[in-house]
């Protein structure tokens, strides 16, 4: 083969392959090309945008008032909901949501025997839990009974004796504000001693320090009022205390009863997060010592903490619901103002698009005016919002919860506010026909 054969064939080896390499830079251009066309496009779109709202800045401002009001208002629905929420779950808690309830439900029946036995609780039950689960911080059994307490001038009342062990104020969170409460030595020696409510001691000396140290008969036994206690919260109906609820020591009530079973057990734990496998435990343990038949049930405060929580969240989502009504408000303001504002510049659109503008291009500027002025409006509506939370925690003691979703929703809101109503203004001036356009006066 020759020189000039190969010659041909390396000219035409090159021809192959800038064929083959032609289609791949011709679309790296017109990608590059497209990339520069939309880029200029965009911050053409942005000049304009920016000078017509100088040229009406009033017109923006009342635009935008719509979107101020309803991003505030949705920041402050927000944080209201958030502080209500803060509110319910920290009373819930003053109950004691550390506490577990061991109560007796019945059973106890041998397998060919026609009776069932009681099985009740014991001390000795509470005795076994606290010694092998070791987040028990306190324990009291609840020995209950009832007796007809004079109340004077001839009142008579059914009222509520609980036997309980000192621990039994640490439980229920109680307050003492009058005397003291039960002590170990009152347990020990049998002090024939009582702790009494404040509608008790109203009621019955007429004021509340008047109660300490009067005397008053239980079954013809006379004991001595050492204190006077309430609860600390509004146990929303969680608790054994009626209003005229009278506490002694255990091992006092128990002679009236003639037994040492006991219905309810109580233990409070540590900390929340050990309640769930503290209540799988007790059961355990206190079943293994009762007959096989025999039912005992665990309560706590964690499901009333949940319910509570999700009650919460509820109310807050339908009260950010609510508010976004005054974000669809704003926008249908927007949107009045951009359809006035096609009509008022029809003859720019025309000049533009006489000049090559494409609809998309105006149907972007048009767009991203509406945009533009809904985001504004919705960054002032956020510092508007936020300054009311942010000035309490810096003014008082209160910390007002702040959250930092309640911003980005907020925001988010106002920008599909101004993509949605912007719309049809939007489509309106691209749809124009540029002689028409050009004609209007």
């Amino acid at each position: 083969m020759g020189p000039v054969s190969e010659i041909s064939e390396s000219t035409d080896t090159e021809q192959t392959a800038k064929q083959i390499a032609q289609p791949a830079i011709n679309r790296r251009f017109q990608q590059t090309l497209l990339s520069a066309r939309r880029t200029m496009v965009w911050s053409e779109i942005l000049k304009i945008a920016l000078d017509s709202f100088r040229a009406s800045k009033l017109r923006l401002a009342l635009t935008a008032l719509g979107m101020v009001i309803g991003t505030a208002s949705v920041i402050l629905v927000v944080t209201i909901g958030m502080t209500g929420k803060e509110f319910i779950l920290n009373e819930i808690q003053k109950i004691g949501t550390n506490e577990v309830e061991l109560e007796y439900a019945g059973g106890g029946a041998a397998g060919s025997e026609n009776a069932v036995y009681n099985d009740y609780l014991t001390r000795d039950d509470e005795k076994r839990v606290v010694a092998q689960v070791p987040g028990v911080m306190y324990s009291s059994p609840i020995l209950e009974m009832h007796d007809r307490i004079s109340f004077g001038g001839g009142v008579v009342k059914d009222t509520l004796v609980l036997g309980v062990s000192p621990d039994y104020q640490f439980i229920r969170n109680l307050l003492v504000p009058y005397g003291r409460f039960l002590d170990n030595m009152d347990d020990a020696q049998h002090m024939k001693c009582a702790v009494v409510t404040e509608t008790f001691a109203k009621l019955r000396y007429g004021s509340v320090d008047a109660a300490v140290g009067r005397e008053f008969s239980i079954s013809g036994i006379p004991f001595t009022i050492i204190g006077v206690f309430k609860e600390s919260v509004t146990d929303f109906g969680q608790s054994e205390i009626a209003d005229e609820t009278i506490l002694i020591p255990y091992s006092v009530a128990r002679y009236f009863t003639g037994t040492e079973n006991v219905k309810q057990i109580y233990f409070s734990m540590r900390s929340m997060a050990e309640v769930q496998d503290a209540t799988r435990e007790i059961t355990r343990i206190v079943s293994a010592h009762h007959r096989p038949n025999s039912v005992y049930k665990t309560q706590d405060l964690r499901e009333v903490l949940k319910m509570a929580d999700t009650i919460s969240n509820i109310l807050t989502a339908v009260l950010v619901l609510v508010s976004a009504v005054t974000l669809a408000v704003g926008g249908v303001g927007i949107m009045n103002i951009m359809l006035a504002t096609v009509r008022a510049r029809i003859r720019e659109i025309g000049i533009r698009k006489a000049l090559g503008a494409t609809s998309r291009e105006i149907r972007l500027q048009f767009l991203a005016e509406a945009t533009i002025i809904s985001l504004a409006g919705g960054i002032v509506g956020c510092f508007v919002g936020l300054s009311l939370p942010v000035s309490v925690r810096i003014l008082t003691d209160f910390q007002l919860p702040v959250s930092p979703w309640s911003v980005v929703i907020a925001l988010g809101a106002a920008t599909l506010v101004g993509i949605v109503f912007g719309t049809m203004p939007a489509t309106r001036a691209a749809q124009l026909d540029p002689v028409e356009s050009l004609k209007y006066e």
